[in-house]
């Protein structure tokens, strides 16, 4: 996607048309990435790079890291929303601690008796996996 970010989106449409192996994909997943490719040019150019710097680091990552990566952050995306929230708000003051000093942290009272079994569940996940990540954006 950097690499084609000054073409129009129809010229980006058809960069990714022309990519090998995109017509041996089945038809509803070569639409599904027409439909990402037209929502992330409709993102602010913030928005746009942020989310393309991500992808680019974890295509960086093993296979298996990747798939670790994806389970830790399904398992946060099933939360409803609210809990959502304060399992990110979480991981993003963890990630503030040192690194030998998270662990602790994660098992003080805040996060064993404040949080219910899939909140402590996911924001685990998301700390097992926190070394995989790009450094925080906020």
């Amino acid at each position: 996607m950097n690499n084609h970010r000054n073409l129009s989106p129809a010229q980006q449409h058809q960069a990714l048309e022309n990519e090998p192996g995109f017509h041996d994909l089945p038809q509803a997943t070569q639409q599904r990435m027409h439909d990402r490719l037209a929502q992330l040019n409709s993102m602010p150019e913030p928005q746009r790079n942020a989310l393309i710097q991500r992808n680019e680091y974890m295509e960086h990552l093993s296979p298996l890291q990747r798939d670790q990566v994806s389970n830790a952050t399904r398992n946060w995306a099933s939360l409803p929303p609210d809990q959502k929230a304060a399992v990110s708000r979480s991981f993003h003051a963890l990630r503030q601690i040192p690194p030998d000093q998270r662990a602790a942290a994660l098992n003080s009272g805040r996060y064993t008796y404040g949080f219910n079994p899939q909140q402590r569940s996911a924001l685990n996940g998301l700390m097992n996996v926190e070394p995989l990540l790009p450094p925080d954006q906020h």
